[in-house]
């Protein structure tokens, strides 16, 4: 007797649209901003205070617009209250939906201690910037220094919460072995760090600041945590080839005959290796070739930048192309919409609107480790090429 099956695959939407990777790139580049800013904010060390100022600006920026990207990728926004009225402690993301505002207020509390002092001396200028920091400094008592330091903790602890909560909400996803590993969380940290070093170098050119010391720790930032994500990419590796079972395994196995997983693994080996040696290289320079390193930094600081989020988006929309029900693959095309380009460029031109409303009314330039108010004779017109560790750059605003 004959007979006949038929096999039937279903269709499946993606879950996660592009918000998503922007959601996980921004809060990535918050966290790491903030522990580039906490030397100097927190614990005190002079020589980051360049650095700190510019992170700072940085981690405020990108944890205001994280949170929107978010609520776009609920696709019904106006939900996000079911995470309180229907809490479960199992799940990561009801975790996150706690820890994220917490983390949210923490970082706009620092970044308000670490900015009033600035903000008082401001307090008598004309026009509409001094009338924003009379409002905005609430009154002129000093700031204390330990009040800084108590708030950074804080800020600190919560955002290994954002570190831990973010990583292990792709990590627990069985149904998926490309994310079903403990290498992804430690690489999405990797790489947040990496994005957020070359951030901090574009910012450090762009915004005139210049600051030779801020290039050098920058650089040295890159070049460990590109050492580590080359670590992190390798043990991932060897894991999958040496065991016969397991997610990495199964990972591998899911994109073993993919021209196009293959062309991605060679680009981001390449990429890494490549910007890897340029820092050294960079580096390596004397102390005599000043104006090259700074010519060069903003340049690698943007290619850092792109290796962040295009992790992301392998991680978060290439991995969504691979069937879990069939063989083969599925093939996604970006959206011209809000669900797809239109909310890429939409969520970085929000980013850029916050830069620039503190640009405008946030006298970051003249903010003092510590909470300490700047001396009477602090002089604002101090050419950036004479930046160290005590004064900042020229007041544009």
């Amino acid at each position: 007797m004959n007979s006949t099956i038929e096999l039937l695959a279903p269709r499946y939407d993606i879950a996660w649209y592009p918000w998503a990777v922007q959601y996980f790139f921004m809060i990535a580049v918050s966290y790491a901003s903030l522990w580039l800013a906490a030397p100097a904010l927190i614990f005190g060390k002079k020589a980051w205070l360049p650095t700190a100022r510019l992170a700072l600006i940085a981690c405020v920026s990108t944890t205001l617009v994280a949170p929107v990207a978010l609520l776009a990728d609920l696709h019904q926004p106006l939900r996000f209250w079911h995470f309180y009225a229907y809490a479960n402690t199992h799940s990561w993301m009801s975790i996150g939906s706690v820890v994220l505002p917490l983390y949210l207020v923490s970082v706009l509390g620092l970044a308000w201690l670490a900015w009033r002092p600035a903000l008082q001396a401001r307090r008598n200028a004309p026009g509409l910037s001094g009338w924003m920091a009379k409002w905005l400094s609430l009154g002129d008592s000093a700031t204390p220094r330990a009040l800084v330091a108590i708030v950074g903790l804080a800020a600190l602890l919560l955002s290994s919460g954002i570190m831990l909560y973010t990583g292990a909400e792709l990590a627990i996803v069985k149904a998926r072995p490309l994310w079903n590993t403990v290498w992804l969380p430690p690489m999405l940290v990797a790489t947040g760090f990496i994005a957020a070093a070359g951030l901090v170098l574009v910012l450090n050119r762009v915004s005139g600041v210049c600051s030779h010391a801020t290039v050098r720790q920058m650089l040295y930032v890159l070049l460990a945590f590109c050492a580590v994500a080359g670590l992190i990419a390798a043990s991932w590796f060897l894991d999958g080839i040496n065991a016969n079972v397991g997610s990495v395994a199964a990972a591998l196995e899911s994109v073993r005959h993919s021209p196009s997983w293959r062309s991605t693994a060679l680009w981001g080996g390449i990429t890494g290796i490549a910007l890897f040696i340029a820092v050294a290289w960079l580096l390596s320079r004397s102390t005599q070739r000043q104006p090259a390193l700074l010519a060069w930094a903003w340049l690698l600081g943007l290619v850092a930048i792109h290796m962040g989020w295009m992790f992301r988006w392998v991680v978060l929309m290439d991995v969504q192309h691979v069937a879990r029900n069939s063989a083969g693959f599925h093939h996604y095309g970006i959206p011209a919409g809000s669900s797809g380009l239109l909310g890429i460029v939409g969520t970085f031109g929000l980013w850029l609107a916050a830069i620039l409303l503190i640009e405008l009314f946030i006298p970051w330039r003249q903010a003092q480790q510590g909470g300490v108010k700047p001396p009477p004779s602090f002089d604002t017109n101090t050419p950036s090429d004479s930046l160290n560790a005590e004064q900042g750059a020229p007041n544009h605003g």
